[in-house]
């Protein structure tokens, strides 16, 4: 249903409506359910943030082998983690399983320039809950007992190219006969300040197994950037380990005995550099980062024996039998919760964790319509929990960053002029809704914009900030730019912000209008920006590179020859679809307030404009049917790119519907575009369709195509032999198995490619050469629904193309929304299609049920691709769960 809020009447609405929950009034003034929760990354090593190179190869600076033993500047990483609201202290866990060369601490994976299709992380680990407060989180993963292959799965994948399958670890032969642990751990608040920690450690094998589970706790180093000499102090005392720290107070980590008598030792060292193994110098401290790490794996005696320090760890050593499981039960609190006894054999623990599953059991079941099927239900809660796992505390501040600390040497001047020096005004200090915590552990501008509808469902006020929060000061451009990504601020990401805006305002329930309106402004110096930045010709035919498409092109469309000029589909499509979200919410405006009627006519004005420059330019092919790219060469030969890719369907996404049911508004209009409304011949232009019903009401649909345009575009569009996939929509016509290239460019050449990339371009790791991507599919969904309700139930076309079966538009929306559901649901011979031809994944108990939900997907099979945790906007699958497109369209 629409204007579908968190449920109310349950306790976590109660939990999420107790503070406004807007964190830019200051991180600790949020809603004391955020304080803590899942903001620690899985990856922080590799990232720009961290890269003080000369040369800007962040990978290279700080590799994963350098983890362990150095300490971060930004950011902090760990599995199955947590922190506070302000980063300052992290909860994570690590494992040994007596023959890894170091500790599980974190995630490992290929960097980009090692994995044979880009960076890839290499082990298995699931979110399984997950409440928007932090109530309950449940995180799963599947550790070998055997070795880790570390070596192998470097040396494998280079030596593999790319028209090969990655090596992953199950390839490895380390899981087999069964020999793995699987690791649970779940968090649950008894109060936001009182947290239990429940680790599960189930001996998969067929034999008896031991296994070091060390439940880790340590500051993040924020000392050394300042030498202030304010650090804080984890200490041993009274059998409970005491976090002093100026601004957390005096929380206490404590741990019991498992039921098995199994006490855990106290360890501790400090998170500080080993700086003689990373720099060959002087050390800091005798108990460095990786201190813990060489007394449990080699016995080093690298721990501190007044047992403090600014690290540590609960360590317990397990001897568990085949098939069995042991519990391990741990409590963070503040020191007022603290002073009452945790009680772990009894009801507090064992009811409170209880409780919160009662909570998400309760909180889901209200949120899913009454009909959803235990399997639908699997998919919302799996998704929402990754959703909520991907939270992240993001802190940047780039004048630092390319400046160097003030206690620190100066950075090198490639660094001080590399990436980034065009934003020093970036100073980010927030929690924000990360792509993927291991593959991308920092914010994209247009993920983020997809992100924020799923979270609208479950959570409102942190949908409505993520989406405030990239229009603040500190983040948008004083020209109106948004940031891109870390990696390069200046990339241009499709402008969906606005559409974002007005889906996360209505899923709302269409009432805050003050939301609506501060993210409007904001939104009009940016629209100017692309106004003035990206038509280089003043001719409303726009450009703006890659447009987060990646390598979708047969050129790199982000860095072309000297001299030669690209004129983009996609890039103008982009602008009359920004221009036509704007005008949705200027009309919402207008409703509240009548300045905004400008507005109203302003973009209506806008998207006409653009819509006739698309007219004009060329792009558009008549006998094809389709928008393609132009390319013009130094020589000033100019071409089209004519393939058929999701660069063509972007514009027919710039669908709007506007009813003017207001007679001053419709006098205004109508005198104000006269010439639009004039007559009936100017009904089938390309900008403009006008309707009007027995009560006089008049519907206008926007639209860049006629009604024979549409129907021939999407004609191409639900062809099951060009980009109609049983999964959804193709990124790249199916048609290309035989390559496409470009004439009188040299190696401008692209073929279809439904898996893995076979090209460099942006590093590999992605592909909009034929596989499925979830963004583009839910904005051609939603563009449908536009149609629909212009068209209404009358007009039907087919559906697939060249089939009998004629639908009607929102009859093809719900069929798209149900093929992208279709991707985790199992089949007849209950096989998921998102697991492909893994065997373990598809048949055995361990592992089937565990959803992951990838970054794109297999063009043909719909197996998941790239990025195994993009719970960003692959979640947009619970807006489609939640909101049908046939059900109450908006």
């Amino acid at each position: 249903m629409e204007n579908r809020q968190p449920p109310s009447g349950t306790r976590e609405h109660d939990r999420l409506a107790e503070a406004t929950g807007r964190l830019e009034d200051g991180l600790h003034d949020a809603n004391p359910w955020y304080q803590w929760g899942p903001y620690l990354a899985e990856r922080a090593w590799g990232t720009v943030r961290e890269d003080y190179s000369d040369s800007g190869d962040a990978w290279s600076y700080f590799p994963h082998d350098h983890a362990r033993s150095r300490a971060y500047r930004w950011n902090e990483d760990g599995m199955a983690g947590i922190s506070d609201i302000g980063h300052e202290f992290c909860l994570a866990l690590a494992l040994w399983n007596g023959a890894d060369p170091i500790l599980k601490e974190r995630m490992f994976g290929l960097t980009g320039p090692q994995g044979n299709h880009g960076e890839d992380v290499k082990d298995y680990w699931w979110y399984l809950q997950g409440l928007p407060s932090h109530a309950l989180l449940q995180w799963r993963y599947h550790y070998p007992q055997a070795e880790f292959p570390y070596q192998d799965l470097i040396d494998e994948n280079a030596r593999r190219g790319k028209e090969d399958f990655e090596y992953e670890l199950l390839d490895t032969g380390v899981f087999d006969d069964k020999r793995f642990w699987i690791v649970d751990v779940t968090y649950a608040k008894a109060s936001p300040t009182d947290l239990l920690m429940r680790i599960d450690i189930t001996n998969n094998g067929p034999d008896e197994a031991t296994i070091d589970v060390l439940p880790t706790g340590w500051f993040r180093n924020t000392w050394r950037a300042d030498d202030n000499g304010d650090l804080p102090d984890l200490a041993l005392r009274d059998g409970e380990v005491v976090l002093e720290h100026h601004r957390l107070g005096g929380y206490r980590l404590q741990a019991a005995v498992t039921g098995e008598g199994t006490e855990p030792q106290a360890v501790f060292c400090d998170n500080e550099t080993n700086v003689p193994k990373i720099f060959g110098g002087e050390p800091i401290t005798a108990y460095p980062k990786d201190g813990i790490n060489d007394h449990v794996v080699s016995g080093a005696d690298t721990v501190n024996p007044d047992q403090r320090g600014t690290k540590m760890s609960w360590r317990y050593q397990l001897s568990v039998p085949a098939g069995e499981t042991v519990q391990l039960r741990l409590r963070l609190a503040d020191a007022e919760s603290a002073l009452r006894e945790p009680d772990w054999a009894g009801t507090y623990f064992d009811e409170t964790l209880a409780d919160r599953q009662r909570d998400a059991d309760e909180f889901y079941a209200a949120l899913a319509p009454a009909d959803t099927d235990p399997e639908r239900m699997r998919i919302l809660t799996q998704a929402s929990a990754g959703l909520i796992w991907s939270k992240q505390m993001y802190s940047y501040d780039v004048t630092r960053w390319l400046d160097g600390d003030p206690a620190q040497p100066a950075p090198p001047p490639g660094h001080r002029a590399g990436r980034n020096t065009g934003w020093r005004h970036v100073d980010a200090n927030d929690i924000l809704a990360m792509p993927d915590p291991w593959e991308y552990p920092w914010f994209a501008a247009w993920d983020l914009a997809f992100h924020a509808v799923p979270w609208a469902h479950l959570d409102p006020a942190f949908a409505k900030y993520q989406l405030v929060i990239l229009l603040r000061e500190w983040f948008q451009h004083p020209n109106g730019a948004l940031p891109a990504y870390e990696w390069s601020f200046d990339d241009v990401n499709p402008p969906v912000h606005a559409l974002a805006a007005l889906r996360v305002f209505i899923i709302d329930g269409a009432k805050d209008v003050q939301f609506l309106e501060r993210v409007f402004q904001k939104l009009l110096l940016n629209f100017t920006w692309w106004l003035n930045r990206q038509d280089p010709d003043g001719n409303n035919i726009f450009g703006g590179g890659f447009l987060g498409l990646d390598n979708i092109s047969p050129v790199d469309r982000s860095h072309l020859p000297p001299g030669s000029k690209l004129e983009q589909s996609d890039g103008t499509g982009w602008m009359a679809y920004y221009s036509s979200a704007m005008l949705g919410i200027a009309q919402h405006l207008a409703d509240f307030d009548p300045v905004y009627e400008d507005m109203v006519t302003k973009f209506l004005e806008q998207f006409a404009l653009i819509g006739e420059a698309l007219e004009r330019s060329g792009l558009y092919d008549q006998e094809d049917g389709f928008f393609y790219d132009r390319y013009t060469d130094a020589s000033g030969h100019g071409s089209a790119i004519k393939v058929k890719s999701l660069v063509g369907v972007i514009p027919a996404l710039a669908a709007a519907t506007v009813s003017i049911d207001d007679a001053s508004r419709a006098q205004r209009l109508r005198k104000r575009f006269r010439r639009r409304f004039r007559d009936v011949e100017h009904q089938n232009r390309r900008s403009w369709r006008i309707r009007s019903d027995e009560t006089g009401q008049t519907t206008v649909l926007l639209s860049v195509l006629n009604v024979e345009q549409l129907r021939k575009l999407l004609g191409t569009v639900f062809d099951e032999d060009a980009l109609l996939s049983p999964y959804g929509l193709r990124s790249l016509s199916k048609e290309y198995t035989v390559p496409y290239e470009l004439p009188n460019e040299a190696g401008a050449i692209i073929d279809y490619e439904p898996a893995e990339s076979r090209t460099d371009m942006y590093g590999g790791n992605s592909n909009w050469r034929g596989p499925i991507w979830f963004p583009v599919n839910y904005l051609a969904i939603r563009a449908l629904v536009q149609y629909g309700k212009f068209f209404g139930e009358e007009t039907k076309i087919p559906f697939p193309t060249g089939s009998d079966t004629e639908l009607t538009y929102f009859e093809i929306a719900q069929e798209m929304a149900e093929r992208l559901i279709a991707i985790w649901l199992p089949d007849a011979d209950g096989r998921r299609p998102v697991y492909g031809g893994t065997e373990v994944f598809q048949t055995d108990p361990a592992w089937k049920d565990n959803l992951q939900f990838n970054e794109h997907f297999h063009g043909d099979n719909g197996a998941g691709l790239g990025a195994t945790h993009q719970t960003g906007w692959t979640a947009l699958v619970i807006d489609l769960l939640l909101s049908p497109p046939n059900d109450h369209p908006h």
